[in-house]
């Protein structure tokens, strides 16, 4: 058993493995990160609720995958909820930190602040999309919101997607220890089974509308290693999840120690965000005439907001020449 604690579990991702269950996992700890994108824009706290999600999420995924540029989750539906949107850029070099950024488009007419935060996404689709940068194709998959949570909704992406059996536990919330403001905490475990032979699909899964289950992938070893380790992971509690006062590695420990808990180099991140001014003139390309009046001020000034990290850029409209288009 291999586990080194690292100075500071705030703000990071620690995969880790078990020996002697071919399971694979992650451990996430998001405290400033998660500040920042919820302070952006004053959120109400349903649509905190699901950015927090969605964060966790995007953060175990990324650093899951490997991504060498940006992993993308986008969830869009046709309730008061109408999109949410992270990105996770991978380290630019071994040890430096990755980045996350995240923000919700809503209808503040008709969201219900005391509703359940998922149900207000309405009907829509779960997407992660995969870019590797240039010289390469990016990857789009696509699951339907079901299961009562993002969470759910990854995990059978996973399960459809690329068959491995998959199990997010996560938890967040507003916190406070002794001559500190109150602020965000949010943490989680992600868990994957390693099929040990090619799973053999016949007429669909046993899942919501013919999706893929974890029953229908693994084998009966394997599914008893996952049902075992899945119980062991029931018996995390939301601060052993969150943190601070207790390390990933001493959560590994707590859950896993049976299994052989071998743990690997923690991956830091930070909240990070890719607008430029550049960036931005270029977005005045999608627009038409109508959009742009709504961008113009009084005093004939085109203004383009970043909606991730609240940047804000000025244009003078003879500047833009050709990039906005007429329609």
């Amino acid at each position: 058993m291999k586990l080194e604690s690292s100075p500071s579990s705030d703000d990071t991702v620690l995969p880790f493995q078990l020996d002697r269950t071919a399971t694979r996992g992650r451990v996430v700890r998001l405290c400033g990160v998660l500040q920042r994108i919820l302070a952006q824009h004053g959120y109400p706290g349903v649509i905190e609720a699901l950015l927090a999600e969605a964060t966790l999420l995007t953060a175990l995924i990324g650093q899951a995958i490997k991504t060498r540029w940006k992993l993308s989750l986008q969830v869009r539906g046709d309730g008061p909820v109408r999109l949410i949107a992270t990105d996770y850029y991978g380290p630019v070099e071994d040890g430096s930190p990755a980045r996350i950024r995240a923000y919700a488009g809503f209808d503040t007419a008709r969201l219900d602040p005391d509703g359940d935060a998922f149900a207000q996404v309405g009907s829509g689709c779960l997407s992660i999309m995969i870019d590797q940068g240039r010289g390469t194709t990016p990857y789009q998959g696509i699951t339907p919101l079901v299961g009562g949570s993002l969470a759910a909704c990854a995990e059978t992406y996973f399960a459809q997607s690329e068959q491995l059996p998959t199990r997010f536990v996560l938890a967040f919330g507003r916190s406070q220890v002794p001559e500190e403001e109150m602020h965000w905490r949010a943490g989680g475990v992600m868990l994957q089974q390693m099929p040990v032979t090619e799973p053999r699909i016949e007429d669909g899964g046993s899942g919501a509308g013919g999706l893929l289950a974890a029953s229908d992938i693994l084998d009966a070893a394997a599914a008893e290693a996952w049902n075992r380790v899945n119980q062991r992971l029931d018996g995390a509690g939301e601060i052993d999840l969150i943190g601070p006062t207790v390390a990933p590695t001493d959560l590994l420990v707590r859950l896993f120690r049976a299994d052989g808990p071998r743990a690997f180099r923690v991956q830091p991140v930070e909240f990070g965000c890719t607008c430029t001014m550049e960036r931005a003139r270029e977005s005045l390309s999608l627009c038409v005439t109508e959009d742009l009046r709504t961008m113009t001020t009084d005093e004939g000034i085109v203004t383009v907001d970043c909606q991730f990290c609240g940047a804000h850029y000025e244009f003078q409209p003879a500047a833009l020449g050709d990039v906005v288009r007429n329609g």
